[in-house]
């Protein structure tokens, strides 16, 4: 988005006004509408209606998800790919994020003697947009390596042809390799190939091998697909090694020694490093009786990744750590990440740490950040530390229950009272965890068990990074928040709707609320519908960012919040270390002048990596899963409808929590018609429903590791017709002329090519992302 016109005085503009703002800014979200006009409350209500009726009018399109923009406009700057070549030989440009309605552009000749090959079909460029005299005109500024014309794919010979298959579901792009360039390539490569430019108007396209970056029966094949799908970073450059190499522990100078202070760390089992470490006694003030003093130590990362850097300028580019089954991609090199900035028990470590004071009802009383020298006294996993508790001790935890263990569950237990009184978002999200095998293989998936001690370091770790936002907002310094918008009303609208399928009354009026929604979820917890109104709920919510602006984490129920207690795999973690460092007077190496500056952009960056960080663990999961049940093809499995589309069912299996489709053709003898208002598919000549959240049972037809493709074949019957809906319409181009059939249709038909399903659950991970 460019620069945005002068802030005007606060109040709901006009419709001209809003118009000039969004050609001005190129494109802009509701938030930023309504932030830049300085608009609370109904008056942000009045600005959602009028933008629905210029969307009505036609006067607003859609940039993007969320963004919006004048009809037929486009921004200053953009980011768009070379779609169209005409006759007369120019190149048509169309904006990446483009609504329906968005013009092509132009792409005009490059005068400014810079030299390089000429863009191509199928290019990302950065462009500057002009409108002139014949329309829309594009002038390059850069092109982007994003790999628009590149195919991550399975090499597939044949006494023939040599191809090359997307991993991809939703690419078409088969590509023929030539003879002479297929030397050397094996059945099973897993390769990066480049579209051949030119023309390709009868059969597949023309490509070449880039690179060949494994197998694809390579146990690890799964990481290696999703690293290089989602251009995750791999790796670190030389100079970034080398600086690694050279840091050393900091001495005590400027420090205070908590050496003797009995921190610990509790990770997972398998956990590649320990960034974390938590301490709790009485608070001895007689003020505070009843009350406990909380310490939570960071490894300081600050201390070696300094402003300017490679190290640092790498670790921003990777914005965080990437974790899969059986790798991890690290923001920062081993040396850092699994040695000087990982809190080894028996070792010094340098940190940053808070200490918590908190009173007998568990409301924060008080806090103080210093940096120090620490030295971990144990290390325990989860299982471990609550099966201490649980009085099963063993030869590590045996010797600290009494100093250590009971005094930090006492002090949570204490604390836990202030979190029920907040009542954040508690959202039962499942997860599926994967036991990789000595081989490489894939020994078992299985549900993660949510423990007491998880919830202990949970709630830890959120106040630490309450008190850093506190902090830095009392010090008057510029700061990344972690933020967390309320559900929009659209996707509150859509809840109601739901809900009243399954019965369950959701006034459409009301404001969204963290206990609005624990209430509903206490309401069905237990009962037929839990897991299915669990997961609406989750689809209901916004996705957290990162914004130098705050407004709020409603998951959390906080008004102010900030991610300080990850600074080795997050750098939105360390830009706040930096900023503590600066208002506290902690050194020089804390937050700079153009650090400040640069944080609207910062931020935008490590929301884009973490979303692509996520993208890419999802879709090594699919993968894995895929991999480990292609032995089962043909067995029969119980599930959930997660997800309601045109073209079929999502299930998501009970026993793997792997999701699936069922295609619209296995599910009976009619045509069924998609309800998105109810999130069914109905036949339109019996008024059978196919439901979200339905219980059903599935035959696995297919399972491709390649893609991470799960396709069923629907073995349970159709509910009834609503007796409360309207009559089925008859007369409609059917599936068959008997009565609905059990799973009689050949799986087959349409496959997603895109698009999220009405109504569709993807899962979303626990951990330290909130």
């Amino acid at each position: 988005m460019s620069k945005p016109p002068k802030r005007p005085a606060a109040g709901l503009p006009d419709k001209e006004t809003l118009l000039a703002f969004l050609r001005a800014a190129g494109s802009a979200e509701k938030t930023d509408i309504a932030r830049h006009f300085g608009l609370k409350g109904g008056e942000r209500r009045a600005l959602r209606e009028m933008i629905r009726e210029l969307e009505a009018e036609g006067a607003l399109g859609k940039r993007g998800r969320k963004g919006l923009s004048p009809a037929g406009d486009l921004p200053p700057v953009g980011v768009a790919d070379v779609v169209e070549r005409d006759v007369d030989g120019d190149f048509y440009v169309r904006l990446v994020e483009a609504s329906d309605d968005a013009p092509r552009a132009v792409l005009m000749p490059d005068r400014s003697g810079k030299t390089g090959p000429a863009p191509g079909m199928g290019d990302r460029l950065l462009v500057r947009f002009s409108k002139g005299e014949d329309g829309w005109e594009a002038r390059l500024i850069k092109r982007l390596d994003s790999g628009a014309n590149k195919v991550l794919g399975v090499v597939r010979k044949s006494n023939r042809e040599v191809r090359v298959e997307p991993v991809d579901r939703r690419s078409k792009d088969v590509l023929v390799i030539a003879p002479l360039l297929a030397e050397g390539l094996k059945d099973g490569d897993l390769v990066v190939a480049a579209i051949e430019k030119g023309e390709h108007r009868y059969g597949p396209k023309r490509g070449k091998v880039l690179e060949t970056i494994g197998r694809e029966d390579d146990p690890r094949a799964a990481s290696l697909i999703a690293i290089a799908a989602h251009n995750v970073p791999m790796g670190f450059s030389e100079a970034v090694e080398r600086e690694a190499e050279d840091q050393e522990l900091p001495s005590l100078k400027g420090r205070e020694d908590l050496r003797e202070l009995p921190l610990i760390t509790i990770d997972p089992a398998d956990a590649r490093d320990h960034d974390d470490a938590v301490y709790a006694h009485r608070d001895e003030d007689p003020k505070n009786e009843g009350g406990w003093v909380v310490w939570v130590a960071i490894a300081d990362v600050a201390a070696y990744v300094r402003p300017g850097t490679a190290l640092d300028r790498e670790a921003r580019d990777k914005g965080n750590s990437t974790y899969f089954p059986d790798r991890v991609e690290p923001m920062l090199p081993e040396r850092l990440s699994n040695g000087l900035c990982s809190l080894k028990a028996g070792e010094n470590r340098a940190c940053m740490a808070v200490r918590m004071v908190f009173d007998k009802e568990g409301r924060k009383v008080g806090h103080k950040f210093v940096r120090g020298l620490m030295r971990s006294h144990a290390k325990l996993s989860y299982e471990q530390a609550q099966a201490a508790v649980d009085g099963q001790t063993d030869d590590v935890t045996g010797p600290i229950m009494e100093a250590i263990l009971y005094p930090l569950w006492n002090a949570y237990r204490t604390m836990l009272k202030g979190r029920i009184k907040r009542s954040p978002l508690q959202i039962e999200s499942a997860e599926r965890r994967i036991r990789m095998a000595p081989d490489g293989g894939i020994a078992s998936i299985e549900a993660r068990v949510s423990l007491e001690a998880h919830r202990l370091i949970e709630e830890m770790m959120v106040q630490a990074n309450v008190c850093a936002a506190e902090t830095l907002e009392q010090k008057k310094t510029p700061l990344i928040y972690r933020v967390h918008e309320a559900s929009s009303q659209e996707k509150l609208f859509n809840l109601a709707d739901f809900l009243q399928t399954i019965g369950i009354p959701w006034t459409k009026g009301e404001p969204a609320t963290t206990k609005r929604f624990n209430k509903l979820l206490d309401q069905t917890r237990g009962g037929p519908h839990a897991e299915v109104v669990n997961e609406v709920v989750l689809r209901t919510q916004m996705q957290a960012i990162y914004s130098p602006e705050n407004v709020g984490h409603f998951g959390l129920n906080l008004d102010r919040y900030a991610h300080f207690t990850s600074p080795i795999r997050r750098y939105s973690d360390l830009i706040v270390h930096r900023g503590l460092i600066r208002a506290l007077g902690f050194g020089k190496d804390g937050l700079t002048d153009r650090e400040i500056t640069e944080l609207p952009s910062i931020a935008e960056q490590v929301t884009t990596t973490e979303r692509r960080s996520m993208a890419a663990e999802r879709d090594a999961m699919d993968r894995y899963v895929a991999a480990f049940l292609q032995d089962r093809v043909g067995a029969t499995f119980r599930g959930r409808i997660t997800g309601v589309t045109r073209f079929g069912l999502f299930v998501r299996l009970e026993e793997t929590g792997a999701d699936g489709l069922a295609p619209v053709s296995s599910l009976g003898g009619e045509y069924f018609t998609h309800d998105d208002r109810t999130h069914a598919l109905v036949g339109s000549r019996t008024g059978v429903r196919w439901t979200l959240g339905r219980s059903v049972e599935v035959k696995l037809v297919e399972a491709t590791p390649a893609t991470g493709g799960l396709l069923f074949e629907m073995l349970s019957d159709p509910d009834p017709r609503d007796p409360n809906a309207p009559a089925p319409r008859l007369g409609m181009r059917g599936r068959g002329d008997g009565p609905p059939t059990r799973g009689k249709g050949r799986p087959g038909g349409p496959k997603p090519r895109g698009g999220k399903p009405s109504g569709g659950l993807k899962g979303v991970r626990k951990g330290k992302r909130r």
